[in-house]
């Protein structure tokens, strides 16, 4: 399986980006889609997640400015990421939990560069 993550930059603080993660396999296959990020000298960390059925969960920083969906038919998750801080800088990851007979498999992607700055 290969994650493939697109849509980061340099935006100004209250800006707004868009990331996706493009999966090599259906994402209707996925269990869940998650997106990481880790910031320079801090570990990485959930940001917001979403499952096949759809269920989505949010970390509280990004809570209300921060939305995921799911394309099936373009086998992608987006992340729209609004309002955004200069905490928010950070290499976004995407992570998926994919089935696997009787258990889970787990797959990182590269990660894309969010930088936000005036």
């Amino acid at each position: 399986v290969q994650l493939v993550e697109s849509g980061g930059g340099l935006v100004q603080p209250g800006g707004s980006l868009r990331l996706s993660c493009k999966s090599s396999i259906p994402i209707a296959s996925i269990f869940t889609i998650s997106w990481y990020r880790q910031a320079p000298g801090k570990q990485r960390e959930l940001v917001a997640s979403i499952t096949d059925r759809g269920d989505t969960h949010y970390e509280r920083p990004v809570l209300g400015r921060f939305a995921i969906d799911r394309d099936n038919a373009e086998n992608t998750v987006n992340l729209q990421m609004n309002s955004l801080e200069p905490e928010d800088t950070a290499v976004y990851t995407c992570h998926a939990m994919v089935p696997y007979i009787s258990e889970y498999k787990y797959y990182w992607g590269q990660g894309t560069q969010v930088t936000v700055s005036s």
